[in-house]
């Protein structure tokens, strides 16, 4: 009976410590990583000292409990390796901050924007809503790429033109589409240049600045106007052709 009350009583002290210490990072402006990661940390040491308690209650020796617990650490840590190499890799996501909540993040094959960052595993959430958990020692010991960290971002759009068209023609009609965008930051200038001088067409690419968040509304919107625009000027832009051949 005893043992019960411990529990009911120190569970609703436990959850009302997590909301306080909650409240009191967000109050001090703590990033919202680490508040997950310190919650985490917080629960499972109070409810190791609660099952300490409690054993202690039934008269178990806990002094006895640590020295066979500290005793069989090194096995428990050599067949937990990769879960410590994830605890570890946490803590170096916190400290170096790499990527914090809210960033849209790119590792291997795996991109999305970070939602959770948890003691062993970091949650993405993909664009058309799926949950992607990364490992976080996967995280902290392989290049990343963090796509939302920088304010500005640069659109580059490469099109091909046939080498019959009129060079100067396609790049004034994609310098004033793209200087012409509502999105372009006025600070920056769009640049239209000649890319490459490819097989089967001229590729001429153009480039502009805009807010991080209108990159991709931005190279969609540009994109489609600059083919309509192409049309418009009989440019061609040639597209891969098969031809066949059937010999009787």
């Amino acid at each position: 009976v005893v043992a019960v009350i411990v529990y009911i009583i120190a569970s609703k002290g436990i959850k009302w410590t997590l909301k306080i210490a909650k409240k009191t990072m967000e109050r001090h402006g703590v990033d919202t990583g680490v508040i997950q990661f310190l919650t985490a940390i917080i629960k499972y040491a109070l409810y190791l000292v609660l099952i300490m308690t409690i054993l202690g209650v039934f008269g178990v020796a806990t002094t006895s409990i640590v020295a066979a617990v500290g005793s069989a650490g090194v096995a428990v840590g050599l067949a937990l390796q990769g879960s410590l190499a994830n605890l570890a890799g946490g803590v170096l996501i916190l400290l170096l901050k790499p990527f914090v909540v809210g960033d849209y993040i790119i590792q291997g094959g795996n991109e999305g924007t970070v939602y959770e960052i948890s003691i062993f595993y970091t949650k993405l959430k993909t664009g058309d809503n799926k949950v992607i958990v990364v490992p976080n020692g996967v995280l902290s010991n392989n290049t990343l790429v963090n796509v939302s960290h920088m304010d500005r971002r640069r659109v580059d759009i490469v099109v091909g033109i046939g080498y019959e068209a009129d060079i100067k023609t396609a790049k004034e009609i994609m310098y004033q589409l793209a200087q012409k965008d509502e999105s372009r930051l006025p600070e920056e200038d769009a640049i239209v240049y000649v890319d490459n001088l490819g097989a089967s067409s001229v590729d001429i690419g153009v480039r502009l600045w805009v807010n991080a968040a209108d990159y991709w509304t931005v190279k969609w919107r540009l994109t489609e106007s600059i083919k309509y625009a192409m049309d418009e000027n009989h440019i061609s832009i040639p597209y891969q052709q098969i031809d066949v051949q059937i010999k009787q």
